[in-house]
């Protein structure tokens, strides 16, 4: 979501913080901005759009200063426009806010009754004025900044900056993640350590509450009881190649073609001489039910793995959408496990319900991308999926990543409750191991799928259906064909086409049927014959069993590699990912950046 920087310097901040902010696209805004002290003077620039339209405005009016913070804005309150542009500055206090302040009309009231009025239509100006009139009322901007975050109620990442004050920021973090960066002689606050990497490789992450004074001397870190505390400095390790490009027209497309090599290196990371190497603590033998919970693409794995859990270990599953979780105040029984899905490991709904989670279960899971993250901190257990970087907005190789560390998961659970013997887990292992070579020639269907897809691309509305374990990876082809292309489109089970979704069905309606030759087959074949029977024109993703038996009077025939039936989900992920994809490409769509979605959402 919205992406922070702060910096206090030795060199002019506005190209670093424009560098840096630049890191911090792939989480999607719609405006941006900087401001600086200079001399003691406090100012700022701001531009709806790109971050070009910020470069652009910082040539023909320059801003100077070696103390300054920085912001991409994904709106949550009032439109894009330069005025609600962040940084927000009420007289000399400036601020940049991630999150949602809940109680901020509340305080704008107040604010009001002082005769201080508000400028804009967002939450985060509040929090500018409060620290002003504290200011106004001869408080310090320490004790301001103090004061402010006693009143805010919601989630959020703040960074003040201060008239006057070209050696201080006040960082402080409530549901939102937000890290301190140390350099030499210099200070750096990033909302993510990614921003933060050319500049310095030493993190100090804030936990849930604190709030902290920033110099170019060093930082004071007070926990949300207000006592000093001491927060772990760990060194970050990027590898700078997974954040370019790298030769390719979107990120997108690059983090589609490195699933092979990522996935080899979870499964490697995971796996030894025929046997899966998870945490002991990781007890499935021990607990009755497994809850999963998660968002999104994320929540699609999770669905996927209920088949997996519950066929391979006889392990009742349950799946949650994390958003609607905690409200629901679900029971959640002693002997259980509760393992929370995330890429960014910051989801506010997610890290929410894991906190719900905490006491009332045997084990917190966490499955996630970035090992330093909150849901990651804050579980009993944290499994990484090993994806790398991930800047596509859409997710590609974390989606399969995060598949295959659940069925390694599952996996382990048959093992452990008797269900499948050594030999029989050495057999899956196997096939794991030739997983990505798989991939590798799925991959090399490439140019087949653009032609779908251009195709494709051509329709307003399109369906998807699946089988079983398929079925979800329907949900999740129609979720990244909406997203990146903008089309309309819907992810069914095959079998509840007849039960509505079959009215839709036209010759203008492309159906996107997923259907390797395994036991639901024919069934599935059953149905895609009566989309072709109301003229629907059918897309069938299969192997080459499946496209000689079921070929005939379909649209488009993509043959996938043959594979277990087990691991069908992973790979098949791979056309449904193309198909988007291309499509988008076809469209002209920001396929890295689709409009209104952001890559970590840290608000509810």
């Amino acid at each position: 979501m919205c992406g922070i920087v702060g910096v206090l310097g030795h060199h002019e901040v506005a190209p670093i913080l424009v560098e840096a902010l630049k890191r911090l696209e792939y989480r999607g805004y719609d405006s941006a901005g900087i401001a600086t002290v200079n001399n003691g003077r406090l100012d700022r620039r701001r531009a709806v759009g790109k971050l070009v339209n910020l470069s652009d405005l910082l040539v023909h009016d320059p801003l100077p200063g070696k103390a300054g913070i920085g912001h991409t804005r994904w709106a949550t309150h009032g439109a894009a426009t330069v005025t609600n542009a962040h940084p927000h500055r009420s007289g000399p206090v400036a601020v940049v806010h991630n999150g949602i302040i809940e109680n901020f009309r509340d305080l704008r009231e107040e604010l009001a009754a002082q005769g201080l009025t508000c400028e804009t239509e967002t939450d985060t100006e509040t929090v500018a004025i409060l620290a002003r009139s504290l200011m106004d009322a001869g408080m310090s901007p320490r004790e301001a900044a103090r004061a402010t975050l006693a009143r805010l109620e919601g989630a959020f990442a703040l960074l003040f900056l201060f008239d006057g004050e070209e050696n201080l920021m006040v960082a402080a973090r409530k549901g939102s993640p937000l890290a301190i960066g140390y350099g030499d002689g210099e200070m750096f606050v990033g909302s993510d350590a990614i921003a933060l990497a050319p500049m310095t490789d030493r993190i100090t992450y804030l936990d849930e509450g604190d709030h902290a004074f920033v110099t170019r001397e060093g930082v004071e870190i007070f926990n949300a009881a207000g006592r000093p505390a001491n927060r772990e400095v760990t060194r970050i390790q990027l590898d700078q190649t997974r954040i370019e490009k790298a030769g390719y027209k979107h990120f997108m497309a690059k983090e589609i073609a490195e699933q092979p090599v990522v996935l080899a290196d979870a499964i490697r990371h995971y796996t030894g001489e025929g046997t899966i190497r998870l945490p002991d603590a990781l007890d499935f033998a021990a607990i009755d039910r497994l809850t999963l919970v998660a968002c999104g693409t994320a929540h699609f794995a999770c669905l996927t793995a209920k088949y997996w859990f519950e066929s391979l270990a006889d392990l009742p599953c349950e799946v949650d959408i994390a958003s609607e979780f905690r409200y629901r105040e679900p029971p959640l029984p002693a002997k259980s496990h509760a393992v929370f899905v995330s890429q960014s490991g910051e989801t506010a709904d997610t890290l929410a319900a894991l906190r719900y989670s905490r006491g009332k279960v045997d084990k917190v899971v966490a499955v996630v991308n970035v090992p330093t993250s909150s849901i990651a901190r804050e579980s009993d257990i944290a499994l990484p999926i090993l994806a790398g970087v991930e800047v596509g907005v859409a997710s590609t190789k974390a989606f399969t990543c995060q598949l295959t560390v659940l069925l390694l998961m599952a996996l382990k659970a048959g093992h452990q409750r008797g269900r499948i013997d050594d030999a029989a887990l050495a057999r899956h292992v196997a096939a794991l191991a030739a997983l990505p070579g798989l991939m590798n020639q799925a991959l090399a269907r490439e140019p087949a799928v653009a032609a779908a897809a251009a195709a494709v691309a051509e329709a307003q509305d399109v369906l998807f259906l699946g089988r079983g374990a398929m079925f979800p990876l329907a949900l999740e082809g129609a979720l990244k064909l909406k997203e990146i292309s903008y089309i309309h489109a819907e992810g069914y089970a095959s079998g509840e086409l007849k039960h509505g979704p079959i009215a839709l069905i036209d010759k203008t309606v492309p159906v996107i049927v997923l259907a390797p030759r395994d036991t639901l087959f024919d069934k599935t074949v059953s149905n895609m014959q009566e989309v072709m029977a109301r003229h629907g024109k059918v897309v069938l993703i299969t192997d080459a069993a499946g496209a000689k038996a079921a070929s005939e009077g379909t649209w488009k025939v993509l043959a996938m590699p043959e594979a277990p039936a087990l691991l069908a989900p992973i790979l098949y992920a791979i056309p449904a990912q193309l198909l988007a994809y291309h499509a988008a490409v076809a469209k002209g769509t920001d396929v890295d950046q689709p409009r209104n979605l952001a890559k970590s959402v840290t608000v509810e």
